[in-house]
């Protein structure tokens, strides 16, 4: 059972209001709750515009109340500096007051028997969430299980632009497949990668705090190489580092016809376009089988290799 709370807070009475922060989470809700094929993902909870702060955390307490095994919570709107830690603007926020701190964020998610949290944050100084400010060290505070991805460094602001929150932008295209590995799996690190490099060194920088034993994937989108493919490169190289020797019968545009080896070629191609295989002696795969050469196992080949002989696939 996986549930996700989307927070997009527009509208605020003692801030200037934003613009894109309800489309932010409208953007990210079906993205979330269905995986590419269609099959169900997070049972997803928005909540848009207007947003108050007791409401929020009794959201918050629903969220990560029993029943659940994967808590996802996303916020996008203000975010103020709090001594050391980031307050989650509401709309009934004030100067005082300014909506939700993160640490109350995080006394719910330690007390929550939730076994899987991620938490991302699309706000100013978002990357203030979940440090302790205890002799300016700037460490992280975070039980077993979560992991918290955050559009900006503790110092920094997080942009806007033409009606969407820049990082939210990234992360819909992360989430629709630019973060999926081979197998077609998106994971909260793999996301951080794609959104790191989204950004350059004058920009706000996303960071990324976890204490996790592995990762669970946030979404499946549709395979690069299909299972059935990588169960078969322990066959077609006997070690990680065999040569597969080619011949002109694997092409099918060559006679006679291999209807076997064509469509072992097939499926080579597939692992070339993926990275998982390269040829021998030759830039191209075909010209390498039509002129008797090879193809081996990429680095990246070599690591499905592996998972495949221990039978993790």
């Amino acid at each position: 059972m996986s549930r996700a709370l989307l927070v997009g807070v527009d509208q605020y009475g003692d801030a200037r209001d934003l613009s894109g922060c309800a489309a932010d989470a409208g953007a990210l809700e079906p993205l979330l709750a269905r995986h590419e094929d269609g099959t169900p993902n997070f049972e997803c909870r928005t909540v848009r515009g207007t947003v108050l702060r007791e409401a929020l955390l009794t959201d918050l307490d629903a969220l990560l109340g029993p029943g659940a095994d994967f808590a996802l919570f996303y916020f996008a709107g203000h975010g103020r500096e709090a001594h050391g830690d980031v307050a989650l603007g509401t709309t009934d926020g004030t100067g005082a007051t300014s909506g939700v701190a993160f640490r109350e964020v995080l006394e719910r998610i330690g007390a929550s028997a939730v076994k899987e949290v991620v938490v991302i944050l699309d706000c100013c100084f978002a990357g203030g969430a979940g440090t302790m400010a205890l002799l300016d060290s700037g460490a992280a505070v975070l039980r077993s299980g979560v992991s918290i991805l955050a559009a900006s460094r503790g110092d920094q602001v997080s942009w806007e632009s033409r009606g969407r929150g820049r990082f939210s932008v990234f992360l819909e295209a992360a989430l629709d497949g630019g973060a999926a590995d081979v197998l077609g799996h998106v994971t909260v690190a793999s996301v951080y990668a794609f959104l790191s490099e989204s950004f350059g060194a004058w920009d706000q920088r996303p960071t990324f705090k976890a204490n996790i034993e592995r990762l669970h994937p946030l979404r499946h989108c549709r395979s690069a190489v299909d299972v059935k493919t990588l169960r078969l490169l322990v066959q077609w190289f006997p070690t990680p580092d065999h040569v597969l020797p080619l011949d002109p019968s694997y092409e099918p545009d060559a006679l006679p016809r291999d209807p076997v080896h064509e469509a072992v070629f097939a499926q080579l191609q597939a692992c070339r376009a993926s990275k998982l295989v390269e040829p021998v002696g030759h830039q191209h795969l075909y010209f390498a089988a039509m002129e008797s050469l090879g193809c081996r196992l990429t680095a990246l080949g070599q690591h499905y290799w592996h998972l495949s002989d221990r039978g993790y696939l």
